[in-house]
């Protein structure tokens, strides 16, 4: 199967927009997680910083976003990526030995 047939169709809210991008399957509940975090962080910044516009609260959540250390999402993604590269490979040496 060609990667381009596995791709969903997801309507997404940044903000008061919307978008429409397109996603693995197995990767729409991160996005919806993310997205809610960045939502929920626009409200915050509105909260605190009233009087700018949705640009200046979507720049104020990329740079929050981007200067996370250890964020959890990514510590858990790459933790995945290392668990299924070590199934693969544990896979190969079973198969090799039987």
């Amino acid at each position: 199967m060609i990667m381009s047939e596995k791709l969903i169709p997801l309507n997404i809210l940044i903000g008061d927009r919307t978008y429409r991008i397109k996603s693995l399957p197995e990767d729409e509940e991160v996005i919806r997680k993310t997205l809610k975090t960045i939502n929920d962080k626009i409200i915050e910044f509105k909260t605190q910083f009233s009087g700018k516009d949705m640009q200046d609260y979507i720049a104020m959540v990329l740079i929050w976003y981007a200067t996370q250390t250890g964020s959890s999402t990514n510590n858990s993604e790459a933790e995945h990526e290392v668990m299924d590269a070590l199934k693969k490979i544990e896979h190969l040496v079973d198969k090799a030995l039987f």
